[in-house]
């Protein structure tokens, strides 16, 4: 009897100590949703703030490299931020001028094809099986141009937002670049800032944790320039065999919109199919049509998830999780930042278990991690850097 009741009390602790467990875990996760809600949320307001931070972050990734290289040649931090600022301009303005000369030298060629595609539209309606007649499409001008007339006050205030979310755009634009310059010549003062700040133990885990999320952001840019390549070059050849005028200028658009989210990719398509339909007709427009879409389901499906996930270490299935649940939060922009952002969080977990694994497996911690600085700032040990952070 006694090993009997003993039997039964130990069955009881055993449940009330799984339910007591699955409390105190139940009311952990609760904090953290909640938590993870006020950060939404947070972030959320101050969005107009965040935004221009991330892209110049993204932006600084890319320009990090020549400066460095720069600095070490002895050039002081702020001149060599500016030549390489203003190159990346006028590199990126280089292109949009050459795309604008080749698409104005194309424009005339481009027109006379759209009034001969026109003139065998208005044929084709007049004969059968429509047989519309010169007044019956006069009828059909007419009604369309009432209800575009009695639209005009829909269409102004459709205007006026899409002007000033473009000024919005703008302005977030040239704050982000703003940001960048600043980031690209004061970056490496800010771990040796931070570690003052917060202490050397604390320091160190974050110079660790910084420098894996900036290895993150420079392979996220990376491998978004090789798929945005791989498109442009698919389209653009499928242009040239087709015989489709500005081949250049548009394989040049859509390399520009791979770096646009959704948008991009599908504004450029739209241009290449437009072109083709009015310069070589519906046949060269539909096969035009049919490699856009065969390409970006290529892209959106295949190549951006495993590209993505073997630079950033993420599952193909988490990249499109992150790139659904960005866009349907903040958009086009939220779609573009969800994978760095998912990634960088990545990044910090992985490096959290590394800590939790060093405690838990009875190992000596020592007192601060491997002091792995961000790549950025290893430029403060070449010439020109390390004095200046030295003394800051």
């Amino acid at each position: 009897m006694g090993a009997g009741n003993r039997r039964w009390a130990d069955r009881g602790d055993a449940i009330g100590h799984g339910f007591s467990w699955l409390a105190r875990w139940s009311t952990r996760l609760a904090l953290v949703a909640v938590g993870f809600v006020i950060v939404s949320w947070v972030v959320g307001k101050l969005w107009v703030i965040v935004m221009p931070v991330l892209l110049g972050l993204l932006i600084t990734t890319v320009l990090w490299p020549p400066t460095r290289w720069l600095r070490s040649r002895g050039l002081p931090p702020a001149l060599a931020a500016t030549v390489v600022l203003l190159g990346g301009l006028g590199v990126l303005g280089g292109v949009v001028a050459l795309i604008t000369t080749s698409i104005v030298s194309g424009v005339p060629e481009i027109a006379d094809s759209a009034t001969r595609a026109l003139q065998q539209a208005l044929d084709w309606v007049e004969g059968p099986p429509l047989n519309l007649g010169e007044g019956q499409l006069n009828d059909l001008v007419q009604q369309g141009t009432d209800q575009l007339q009695s639209s005009v006050g829909s269409i102004a205030n459709g205007l006026l937002t899409g002007a000033g979310r473009v000024t919005s755009g703008v302005v977030t634009g040239v704050v982000a670049l703003l940001l960048a310059f600043f980031f690209v010549k004061d970056g490496p003062r800010f771990t040796p800032w931070l570690r003052g700040v917060v202490g050397e133990r604390a320091g160190a885990h974050l110079a660790v944790v910084l420098g894996r999320v900036w290895d993150t952001l420079g392979g996220f840019i990376r491998t978004q320039a090789v798929v945005s390549l791989v498109d442009a070059v698919l389209i653009g050849l499928g242009l040239v065999v087709l015989g489709v005028p500005l081949a250049a200028p548009l394989a040049a658009l859509t390399f520009l919109g791979g770096f646009v989210p959704i948008v991009g990719a599908f504004v450029a398509g739209a241009l290449a199919v437009l072109v083709a339909l009015v310069s070589n007709g519906l046949t060269t427009a539909l096969i035009m049509l049919a490699i856009v879409v065969a390409v970006q389901q290529l892209e959106g499906n295949v190549l951006q998830p495993i590209l993505q996930s073997r630079s950033l270490r993420l599952h193909a299935a988490v990249v499109l999780l992150a790139v659904t649940a960005g866009s349907s939060l903040y958009g086009i922009a939220g779609a573009f930042l969800a994978v760095p952002v998912v990634a960088t969080a990545a990044v910090v977990l992985r490096y959290v278990s590394e800590v939790i694994d060093r405690h838990s497996g009875g190992e000596e911690t020592p007192e601060t991690p491997p002091p792995t600085e961000p790549k950025q700032a290893s430029a403060t040990t070449t010439k020109g850097t390390g004095d200046e952070v030295s003394r800051d």
